[in-house]
């Protein structure tokens, strides 16, 4: 499924979630400098993108397959829907068996008429310190969509939080949790958080790396390298969770390229292992996605 290279796990080729911040900002639909920053990113040797802009985020398969086609960037797409404040009202009359059955259709056929087939079920989000009623029937028909695909499951978790709850709710519902990827961790700028989260055997996703608004980089580092000192190097991923026009590089932002040109040599600076670094990058989520989950 991934292809020998790099790996950014959690990114967004197109994205639009302008309807609700009321922000054209917001509406990444920006083709020909995505392909261009893509093109920037294979050549730093980048060769896979975890693609997680699902329902409600005006996800768009088409327009992914052609950045994957004139860039030569493997592109993986996802299906389900994100957090509460983004769900379509048909999340409340629909069943649980229902919406788990779109996510096979996408999954198992494709999505929609395209015949794109998705490969990963996320993100699929909680609220701040909470999982709304709309939330936890998304989850339930994540989980059964997973139980018939072996399909895995990444989450978004707001600013951090409920992380270790959505934790509880997998184990509850008897899931492999190799098969689960929590993200957002390091915007909780907390330690033994992310290590907890670690110790019960999930994989988790520093994937806002640049967003220093959030969280200056160096705190991500100070948590990496703990990370590391403590031996949990097998479980997690990087990315940078692009999705306004304003972090493109053709807008004045820093763009896609930054986590290479910026952020590794920061890692390395203060000390993380080269190896670290390439099992983030590569062998983690090359194991993470070889596995069947069934």
């Amino acid at each position: 499924m991934l292809v020998d290279g790099y790996t950014y796990a959690h990114e967004h080729t197109t994205i639009d979630l302008s309807s609700l911040k009321k922000s054209e900002d917001t509406n990444l639909n920006c083709l020909e400098e995505t392909i261009e920053e893509y093109k920037e990113l294979y050549r730093r040797g980048v060769r896979n993108i975890i693609d997680v802009t699902v329902r409600g985020m005006k996800r768009n398969p088409d327009y992914v397959k052609q950045v994957q086609d004139e860039t030569g960037i493997n592109i993986i797409q996802s299906t389900g829907w994100y957090q509460d404040k983004f769900l379509p009202e048909y999340i409340e009359s629909s069943t649980v068996e229902e919406l788990a059955d779109m996510m096979i259709k996408d999954i198992e056929v494709g999505m929609g008429d395209t015949g794109i087939k998705a490969a990963l079920i996320g993100e699929i989000g909680t609220s701040k310190n909470t999982m709304t009623e709309r939330e936890e029937k998304v989850f339930k028909a994540a989980v059964l969509a997973h139980k018939k695909t072996g399909v895995p499951i990444t989450t978004h978790t707001t600013l951090g939080t409920y992380g270790k709850e959505q934790v509880a709710f997998f184990k509850s519902e008897n899931i492999d949790l190799k098969n689960i990827v929590i993200g957002h961790v390091d915007l909780t700028g907390d330690i033994d958080y992310v290590l907890d989260l670690l110790k019960e055997g999930v994989y988790v996703e520093f994937d806002t790396v640049g967003k220093e608004a959030y969280m200056p980089d160096q705190t991500r580092v100070d948590m990496l390298k703990e990370i590391e000192n403590q031996g949990y190097t097998e479980k997690v991923f990087l990315s940078m969770d692009i999705t306004r026009r304003s972090h493109l590089k053709a807008f004045g932002g820093i763009g896609y390229s930054y986590l290479m040109d910026s952020f590794v040599p920061l890692m390395l600076e203060n000390g993380i292992s080269e190896e670290f670094v390439e099992k983030m990058l590569s062998h983690n989520p090359q194991n993470f996605f070889k596995k069947d989950g069934r």
